[in-house]
């Protein structure tokens, strides 16, 4: 069963790494610039998982993830937040605004992989 996900990312170099990392494993990838792209893609497509950058112009990540997760419709998609901002402050804040978990760019696809299949299988658990 292929999963989707949707990788916000304002870097198009960024959102076409992962998309090279992702798809060979199974994954079907789309790709939102912003926040508020994202926004509306979530609800779209219902991804089964989003990656999603937490420093993007006009939304930033962390609103996204907050209005992510007061929206009844969409507010049970895994979120994994992928930052070069990884101090302890930052990474608590990333998971108060509702992430499943926050990571530090650049990430080595294996790592990727792992955390994207221990996230789903997290979320899979809990909703049964």
């Amino acid at each position: 069963m292929n999963r989707s996900v949707l990788v916000v990312d304002d870097e198009p170099l960024t959102r076409n790494l992962l998309r090279l990392m992702l798809e060979p494993a199974g994954y079907q990838v789309c790709g939102a610039g912003d926040g508020v792209e994202a926004l509306t893609m979530v609800k779209e497509a219902h991804p089964d998982i989003m990656i999603l950058d937490v420093m993007m112009p006009a939304m930033d990540g962390l609103t996204v993830c907050r209005l992510i997760r007061e929206d009844a419709e969409v507010a049970g998609t895994p979120i994994i937040m992928l930052s070069g901002k990884v101090h302890r402050d930052a990474v608590q804040e990333g998971l108060q605004a509702g992430a499943n978990r926050y990571l530090a760019k650049p990430m080595s696809r294996i790592g990727l992989l792992q955390e994207l299949q221990e996230v789903l299988a997290e979320t899979a658990v809990a909703s049964n």
